[in-house]
């Protein structure tokens, strides 16, 4: 794919999503190295890396990870991966890799299938303020 950041992670996220969009409030505070971008999943560059990796996002139902001519991820993994990133306490949660990927995104799809009843959706995709703006593509 063309024009996207180099060296850069991309996250692709429910831009409807309440808890998606609080979970990428949550990455962007601990991003200090300036890791990550995002894409809403709806958005034309959603739609067009999904394409790209061969993922429906009608029926994925997961954040994506794309690593840019290297890989991508879905659901638990792509969770992991990101927390990895932190280097903080927040890495610990690595732990959970000990777990079969089964289990994990079994419970994933759990609440990946609940968010909008327990955490609401937004009409439309959230708008990153001024000073948040060059963190999305």
């Amino acid at each position: 794919m063309q024009n996207l950041p180099k060296n850069k992670k991309i996250i692709l996220f429910d831009g409807i999503c309440n808890l998606c969009n609080s979970s990428v409030q949550f990455i962007i505070e601990r991003d200090k190295k300036d890791v990550f971008r995002f894409v809403a999943l709806q958005s034309e560059l959603g739609q067009e890396i999904c394409n790209y990796v061969g993922v429906n996002p009608k029926i994925t139902d997961s954040i994506i990870l794309y690593e840019p001519g290297t890989a991508y991820y879905l659901k638990s993994e792509a969770a992991l991966k990101i927390v990895a990133e932190f280097h903080s306490v927040y890495s610990l949660l690595g732990i959970f890799k000990i777990f079969p990927i089964g289990i994990r995104d079994s419970i994933y799809d759990y609440i990946a299938k609940n968010r909008y009843k327990w955490y609401g959706k937004k009409e439309q995709c959230m708008i990153p303020t001024p000073e948040l703006k060059a963190k999305f593509l």
